[in-house]
């Protein structure tokens, strides 16, 4: 029963990073240009966000998206990213126009955290001195974020967002099946043991 154990708790805390934290990476590729951002990806909720394709309606010489052909883009005001279950970080890469304010909000809508961008404009052509496209932006709050809001124009269309991503701290389901199983394994032989020994 003892080595059960012990390799049971070994395991236990091998995963315990896994069992923490969960990084996903959001690149907007496999949409077509000009597709509005609601609820296509699982768990988030988009507003005021369009996907932008290079060589359709994105400029790629002003704005080069980070990787792959489409990025994202606010469309009408802010936009604004609403996490289901709150994540620990959020960040990604920017190409603005004007300056840019990440801002994060908790579950009852209080600001936990901001970044501000570097420069006033970071094109690739026209952008400030000494500035480059693509600057990575991130919050981080240990609470939980729930929701957060990026500015730059407030009338929208003065930004790229690009690699968008997240640190989810949900158990990752590959490592909690296992485990939960192990664990049910280990009291049942420990039961089994119990039993054994009062016969």
């Amino acid at each position: 029963m003892r080595p059960l154990c012990s390799v049971l708790l070994l395991l236990i805390s091998s995963a315990a990073p896994a069992l923490r934290a969960g990084s996903v990476t959001i690149d907007f590729e496999g949409f077509p240009d000009s597709t509005i951002l609601t609820n296509q990806y699982p768990g988030l909720t988009f507003s005021n966000a369009i996907i932008l394709t290079a060589g359709v309606s994105l400029n790629e010489f002003e704005f080069p998206p980070h990787s792959g052909v489409n990025v994202a883009s606010d469309y009408g005001g802010p936009m604004s990213i609403a996490f289901d279950t709150s994540v620990l970080s959020f960040g990604g890469y920017f190409t603005y126009a004007e300056p840019l304010t990440l801002t994060a909000f908790d579950s009852l809508s209080h600001q936990v955290a901001s970044a501000t961008s570097a420069y006033s404009n970071n094109e690739a052509l026209s952008g400030d001195p000494g500035s480059s496209p693509n600057e990575f932006l991130q919050v981080a709050f240990a609470s939980g974020i729930a929701s957060v809001t990026i500015t730059g124009d407030p009338a929208g269309g003065s930004f790229t967002l690009d690699d968008a991503g997240y640190m989810s701290a949900a158990p990752e389901p590959s490592f909690v099946v296992p485990l939960l199983t192990m664990a049910a394994l280990a009291v049942a032989a420990r039961k089994r043991a119990r039993n054994h020994q009062s016969l």
